[in-house]
């Protein structure tokens, strides 16, 4: 299909990421065409809100509608259907992770979008901080082996049994809540960086609440993770949305054998590196930056950046894409997948006890 200059949108969807989707299309000199939600009237509600042209009655007018792309921003367990609906269409697509609740439907994805010859892409937007690309660039720069990563992920917004939210239940939130919507965040980053495979992982779960108001919980508070990575360094990584106090706070650690390099979310414009002899905190700068950090850096040193920068630039990346480019770095609907596998494989691994070999896409139970 050919895209024009300025991409025409189509967003699904009316919550906050489609504030966020419409923030960032906009920023990349997108048309908002369109935008279909739970309901008519909720869709005329966020047009104009979001500033969006024309509200459309459902997901079917929409992706027949004259668009481009679509922008998937609705529950979790919606996201294969839509996009599946959307490819069909020949529309290329913007999903919210997870891209699906299982491995076999992200697969399907995966196959009907490569057949289409369309661009999807999952937005892992934490891979674009600018000091994340930094810490990539120093550690694939230092040629040292990486011995092990620390990770965290830590929310407190269902701390208390009367926090209630449609992610908790199954019809909507899907087998998998914390380690889905935070935890998959969090492992991209590890493997993004390292520039590794996890090949396995153990995990353990814990749901500490059975009911939330009238609602029954279907899915995990808090995950645990233990992971090995394809180089041999070995990993830890915590997950919860009962942290008190916590409300965004990524952070991950990598240690090569030369420096360690920590990213923390909320502090999105440094980076600490800590060697033998001393340690330093790295403030971001362009003009002092490896190039791909550099690129990504929106204004100048002294400016602060943050989520939504980030955001606006992996929706520009997007749609460099569409337009036939190759951005380094952009999660596509295959990282889409892998956050699947990994998924399913700490679910897998909280179930039985055993390691789960995640190299492959049918999981199978390791040796320890």
């Amino acid at each position: 299909m050919s895209v024009p200059r300025s991409p025409r949108v189509g967003i699904l969807g009316g919550g906050f990421m489609a504030r966020v989707h419409a923030h960032a299309a906009r920023s990349a000199r997108a048309e908002l065409v369109a935008i279909a939600s739970s309901s008519a009237a909720r869709a005329a509600e966020a047009a104009d809100a979001l500033g969006v042209a024309q509200a459309l009655p459902d997901a079917a007018s929409l992706v027949a509608a004259d668009v481009d792309v679509v922008h998937v921003c609705t529950p979790n367990t919606t996201h294969a259907s839509l996009a599946a609906q959307a490819i069909a269409a020949g529309r290329h697509v913007v999903c919210e992770k997870p891209l699906a609740t299982s491995v076999a439907e992200a697969q399907a994805l995966v196959d009907a979008l490569d057949q289409a010859g369309l661009v999807g892409a999952v937005p892992f937007v934490y891979r674009y901080h600018p000091m994340v690309r930094e810490a990539r660039a120093r550690l694939a720069a230092s040629g040292e082996a990486l011995l092990s990563v620390d990770a965290a992920y830590l929310q407190d917004w269902m701390l208390l049994p009367g926090d209630e939210n449609w992610r908790a239940g199954a019809e909507l939130g899907g087998p998998s809540r914390a380690f889905a919507d935070i935890g998959s965040h969090l492992l991209d980053l590890v493997e993004f960086v390292a520039g590794q495979r996890i090949v396995s992982l153990s995990a353990t779960t814990r749901t500490v609440f059975d009911q939330r108001g009238d609602a029954s919980v279907a899915n995990e508070d808090i995950a645990a993770v233990l992971f090995r990575l394809s180089g041999g360094a070995v990993g830890t990584a915590l997950v919860t949305q009962m942290a008190p106090g916590r409300k965004n706070a990524l952070t991950i650690e990598w240690h090569a054998a030369d420096a360690s390099y920590r990213f923390e979310q909320e502090r999105p414009d440094e980076l600490w590196i800590g060697e033998r002899a001393g340690s330093r905190l790295l403030q971001r700068d362009p003009e002092s930056l490896s190039p791909d950090a550099a690129r990504l850096s929106r204004v100048p040193g002294g400016h602060p950046m943050g989520y939504q920068d980030a955001f606006d630039a992996f929706v520009a990346d997007a749609y460099a894409a569409i337009a036939g480019a190759a951005p380094d770095g952009l999660p596509t609907f295959h990282d889409g997948l892998r956050a699947a596998v990994l998924t399913d494989a700490v679910l897998r691994s909280a179930a039985s006890g055993e390691w789960i070999d995640t190299t492959v896409t049918t999981l199978r139970s390791v040796a320890a």
